[in-house]
């Protein structure tokens, strides 16, 4: 395929080539509205030098550096997390965002604080998914007072130092995963739950909403004692065998938090589909082919891209403006995911 020309911009833009020229070479003034509109078409056709127009288009506007430390770089759903992040900061018409994505090297307090702290020193606000540590909280207090706000996603923490959480409300996640294992299974039973780890607070709040939707509205099922899969897939796949094992009448499973990956492949080497029922959270090729094949049947999914863009939002704000007019709690809807809509 050749690489578009300007004349190919021009034509996408709906603008002359000489406008396009100007654009590129800041030779004359153009509108605000018609760089931008090359700007798009740029984009659109993969134009070579798309990242000097949007030097071009935006020089003129407020500079913003912000950093996302996020979670398991290897895992598909927060590698969605970093493209969506980045989509979001070009989509910003009113200042140039700067991104910084970053990832601890380790899920221990001392590794995410080290990150925490580099970001922090070098950008102006920062967001990021952790555990509740103590360590994390001190580290954030330590931000705050030199004045770079600081964000929780997907699971909150540090409640009352941090600027403001971002997410779900999990509470409700929890709930509607007990809501369809309770309509969906062929009678009553035990029914289980995995969560990555207590110290996600997020985790913890869908086992609440988890196990006081059954205590309020379907006593007749037995909710066992929640397990500890540390969100990763081996550790899922041998403790489902072993639940399985275990309880034989087991009739539902959630995974709160990471490591479906390992409960699907588990339930697909048993041929569970349709008789254990199986809820998990986000939409990924994994949970899509499980969905598919009626190993899965619901998963409860993040919304990125409007998380990102509220994100872009709220951080932008923290940073002009005084950490009192942003929400300390900003709850986006949850997708449901089911096998005839995916």
């Amino acid at each position: 395929m050749r690489r578009p020309t300007i004349s190919d911009l021009a034509r996408a833009s709906g603008v002359s080539v000489a406008t396009v020229d100007r654009v590129l070479n800041a030779r004359h003034r153009v509108r605000e509205e018609t760089a931008r509109r090359v700007y798009d078409a740029a984009q659109l056709i993969g134009y070579h030098a798309v990242g000097l127009i949007r030097q071009r288009v935006f020089e003129d506007l407020p500079q913003y550096r912000l950093a996302f430390l996020l979670q398991k770089p290897t895992q598909q759903f927060y590698q969605a997390f970093a493209r969506e992040i980045e989509a979001a900061a070009r989509t910003v018409t009113n200042a140039r965002i700067q991104v910084q994505i970053d990832f601890p090297s380790a899920a221990t307090p001392a590794a995410i604080v080290e990150k925490l702290k580099a970001l922090g020193a070098r950008n102006q606000a920062v967001a990021l998914v952790a555990p509740d540590y103590p360590a994390v909280t001190a580290a954030i207090e330590e931000l705050k007072e030199k004045g770079v706000p600081v964000f929780s996603l997907l699971s909150d923490f540090a409640s009352g130092v941090r600027t403001g959480y971002i997410g779900v409300n999990n509470r409700k996640v929890g709930r509607t995963a007990a809501w369809v294992i309770a309509r969906t299974a062929h009678k009553p039973g035990k029914v289980a739950c995995f969560v990555g780890s207590h110290r996600f607070h997020g985790h913890e709040l869908r086992e609440i909403g988890f196990r006081s939707y059954f205590r309020e509205n379907a006593p007749e099922f037995d909710v066992i004692d929640t397990l500890i899969n540390l969100d990763t897939p081996e550790i899922t796949h041998e403790a489902t065998l072993t639940l399985l094992q275990k309880h034989p009448d087991l009739i539902g499973l959630y995974v709160c938090g990471g490591g479906m990956e390992g409960a699907i492949s588990a339930f697909r080497e048993e041929n569970l589909g349709g008789k254990v029922v199986l809820v998990v959270n986000e939409l990924t090729p994994d949970s899509k082919a499980g969905l598919a094949d009626d190993i899965v049947a619901m998963a409860l999914g993040t919304p990125l891209p409007a998380l990102c863009q509220e994100l872009m939002v709220l951080m932008k704000d923290a940073v002009e403006n005084s950490e009192a007019a942003i929400p300390g709690q900003s709850f986006l809807p949850f997708d449901i995911y089911l096998s005839e809509n995916i």
